[in-house]
């Protein structure tokens, strides 16, 4: 396990001065490949985009988080949406228990695949005999534009009765039992039930959320946002994301790329870690997104009149910085950005 000192901001930094956290949490996105293109996707995932993150990458990740958090090291798996490769991810956890890793925190599932009570069966026995500790199932108004009701509703009940309500896991359980007809709304009717679902549950306006959604709720000029910068976000952030490709994000922080685990392992990512060493996350950390703006205005980007939030903003600048090839070693891959793979 890691000491805070083991990181080069921390060995630098004065006794009274906030540290960078030890990493104690990483979502591993099996896939950027999903059944749903959710306007709230902090990634982009839709059934146009793709990779699939080896086993051996996988099991690499687990061990290096491991080696920094010990044993309050937690992976969950996400994506996209991994019971699209239920295969691939059966060999993930078959490997994991061979390796003798900690066990598997969570899965995260939008519930499409249950089909019928003998398939959700089969595939939670399997699960837990691999030591899965929890199953999280994604409801909401977003996930309803693309998915029944009854296959979800089904996974729930059968989930419990398998797992316990203390490991079958419901994101949100309100639409559970009220569900709503996203797929029959009109536009401005779906409109009106994600404003009121964003009001319930708030959500981090980066990926197709700053793209499709936060135009809502956008009621902060630049000058409300100038002098929030990023650094606690930085510091404070106990967990991570790693893509199908092996990019390292900071929490949510979908397309900021820290490092690569197929360059450097995770943990001396996490050891090297400095916001100096980088141009790009250097200004958001000390100066928040309108760093970044002030680049994609250079490069010809106008700016919106008005923003949700300091992410809505950053997501904005930099989609377009990326869109023009600037800082391409840091801001990425194509498919969290939700543009088409390379011919």
């Amino acid at each position: 396990m890691k000491k805070l000192s083991d990181n080069i901001y921390n060995s630098f930094a004065a006794r009274d001065e906030p540290k960078f956290k030890l990493w104690r949490s990483a979502g591993l996105l099996l896939t950027y490949k999903c059944n749903c293109a959710c306007r709230f996707c902090y990634y982009n995932c839709s059934p146009e985009r793709g990779g699939l993150m080896p086993v051996d990458t996988v099991i690499g990740a687990w061990q290096s988080l491991k080696k920094i958090a010990g044993d309050n090291a937690r992976i969950h798996i996400t994506g996209g949406e991994p019971f699209l490769c239920w295969d691939h991810l059966l060999e993930i956890l078959t490997e994991a228990e061979k390796q003798n890793l900690t066990p598997l925190d969570m899965i995260e599932t939008n519930g499409f695949w249950a089909k019928s009570e003998s398939i959700i069966t089969r595939r939670l026995k399997a699960l837990d005999r691999l030591g899965m500790r929890r199953l999280k199932v994604s409801t909401d108004p977003f996930h309803l534009e693309f998915v029944d009701i009854e296959p979800v509703r089904r996974l729930a009940e059968i989930g419990t009765a398998l797992l316990g309500p203390s490991r079958l896991l419901v994101r949100w359980r309100k639409y559970l039992q009220q569900p709503s007809d996203t797929k029959n709304l009109s536009p401005r009717q779906k409109d009106k039930l994600y404003l009121d679902a964003i009001d319930d549950y708030p959500c981090r306006f980066t990926g197709r959320a700053a793209a499709e959604l936060a135009g809502l709720c956008a009621d902060k000029p630049i000058q409300t946002l100038a002098e929030l910068n990023c650094k606690a976000d930085f510091l404070a952030a106990k967990g991570i994301h790693i893509d199908p490709f092996g990019n390292v994000f900071s929490g949510t922080c979908s397309g900021i790329i820290f490092g690569n685990i197929n360059n450097s392992p995770l943990e001396e990512i996490w050891c090297r870690f400095h916001p100096d060493n980088n141009q790009l996350i250097a200004g958001l950390f000390h100066s928040g997104p309108t760093a970044l703006l002030q680049k994609a205005v250079a490069l010809g980007y106008t700016p919106l009149a008005l923003y949700a939030d300091k992410c809505h903003l950053c997501t904005s600048a930099r989609s377009f910085l990326f869109d023009n090839g600037a800082h391409s070693l840091t801001l990425g891959p194509q498919d969290c950005y939700g543009r088409p793979a390379p011919p």
